[in-house]
């Protein structure tokens, strides 16, 4: 039978228990693709799944593949899979499920989107997981419209440099914080306002949003009521909003959890072959080097993605 590198934990902990296996190559079933595959994005879930931090993933769950993001190309197929997608053809994927992307083969289903034709296999491992979380966070929940106003916080990070593109190409004005050293990179990607979070306080500088999209919480969150009109929406992918202060502010807050869904790839990818939205990969590490990439993620301050490059 033959084998595969993946990264797999058998405990929860630090890094030191992402272990590199040997391991059979999974058999496509029934309306699954087999892909080999090219590179795999590394996200904050994975190290909070790691640290038994993420209540989905439990310990019966164990042992576990970790990876969530995916790009690569489709090596076999089981029976009753969509014709729209074949052997060979490239693809990228949220995994549904809890895992399986730290590997040099993954099974996919319903939830792969032909790549993007415009990047290369790392570029598009960067984008499933984040690019779905920004999408369905504008779009789905916040409902932004064009020429609406959105702040969006952490504008530099993984999710956040893809919800400035999005809402940018969909015609709203983009107002968002970010550290000194990035206010030159949010601004390059679409950011109309960027406001330096550590020198100035955003609630001073903002007014008259119709939706902040939270990607930070904690006293950020709270703050952020004020900049909204009545009527408007603070959309969060950590804490649930407090109600009582959102109806005080006449306004709505809602936490979501991101979905794997191949329809809004589709337009992600249209956007990015388009050259409307480019994804920004910060740091590129070996599947050897998992730890080390997760680390780096936990640590923060990188622009953009941090994705493993598994195939040459």
């Amino acid at each position: 039978m033959a084998h595969m590198k993946a990264v797999r934990i058998h405990a929860f902990g630090g890094p030191d228990v992402l272990q590199i296996e040997e391991l059979s190559i999974p058999e496509p079933r029934k309306g699954e693709f087999l892909v080999k595959v090219q590179a795999a994005g590394v996200n904050p879930v994975d190290y909070k799944i790691r640290e038994g931090k993420y209540p989905p993933v439990k310990e019966g769950d164990l042992p576990l593949i970790m990876g969530r993001d995916i790009s690569g190309l489709i090596a076999a197929s089981g029976s009753g899979t969509s014709d729209e997608l074949k052997e060979g053809d490239a693809i990228y994927a949220m995994l549904a499920g809890k895992g399986g992307g730290y590997a040099e083969y993954a099974l996919v289903a319903k939830e792969a989107a032909r790549k993007p034709a415009a990047i290369d296999y790392v570029a598009a491992a960067a984008t499933p997981l984040a690019g779905l979380t920004a999408w369905q966070g504008l779009f789905r929940y916040g409902k932004l419209e064009p020429g609406q106003r959105v702040l969006i916080h952490g504008g530099a990070g993984g999710v956040g440099h893809f919800a400035i593109q999005f809402a940018k190409a969909k015609g709203a004005f983009v107002i968002t914080t970010a550290a000194k050293d990035d206010l030159d990179f949010v601004r390059s990607i679409g950011a109309d306002e960027a406001i330096n979070y550590k020198e100035q306080r955003f609630e001073e500088a903002v007014h008259d949003v119709d939706m902040v999209f939270d990607l930070i919480a904690g006293e950020t969150q709270q703050r952020s009521f004020s900049v909204l009109k009545r009527g408007g929406v603070l959309v969060s992918t950590l804490t649930e909003p407090d109600q009582e202060k959102a109806r005080a502010h006449g306004v709505r807050g809602l936490r979501y959890t991101v979905q794997e869904n191949a329809a809004d790839l589709d337009e992600i990818a249209q956007l990015i072959d388009d050259r409307k939205v480019k994804p920004k990969v910060g740091r590129i590490f070996t599947l050897n080097e998992a730890a080390k990439a997760q680390v780096c993620i936990a640590e923060g301050d990188i622009q953009g993605k941090v994705v493993l490059r598994i195939s040459d």
